[in-house]
């Protein structure tokens, strides 16, 4: 067998391999929409990013005080695409920090790439409808 042959061979193999694991990725129960259900009626932010990401690394407090201070009235979710690219490749992001904002049935509302401050994603939820307070449910 040349070697040529066994560059193609191993080349389509290679490529049955990818579609497999792809087909599988798209069949499996996604986990994400499994913790959705679990957290009913909220709206959601999920911010993907890298524990050793500067722009993420400055996000981390703000969605802490968040998670915090919206308790019951909002879900906030951090994803390490670093540590945890299976969990981050469902939201198809292409740069982090990525913070994407979803209604309480899962509908993606929006999304922003960068870092954005607490302010800027409260007049964010405010925009896209929901008045999210302390202490008051929306």
């Amino acid at each position: 067998m040349s070697t040529g042959s066994r560059l193609v061979i191993v080349g389509v193999l290679v490529l049955a391999v990818g579609v497999a694991v792809a087909l599988r990725r798209d069949d499996a129960p996604s986990s994400t929409a499994a913790s959705a259900s679990a957290a009913a009626a909220l709206p959601r932010l999920v911010d993907v990013g890298a524990d050793k990401c500067i722009p993420c690394k400055a996000m981390a407090p703000i969605l802490e005080e968040l998670r915090q201070e919206y308790a019951g009235r909002l879900r906030v979710d951090f994803i390490d695409a670093w540590k945890y690219p299976d969990q981050a490749a469902p939201f198809n992001v292409y740069g982090i920090p990525t913070q994407i904002f979803f209604d309480p049935a899962g509908r993606e509302l929006h999304r922003h790439l960068g870092f954005i401050s607490k302010e800027d994603i409260l007049a964010t939820w405010r925009r896209l409808g929901f008045s999210l307070t302390p202490g008051e449910k929306s």
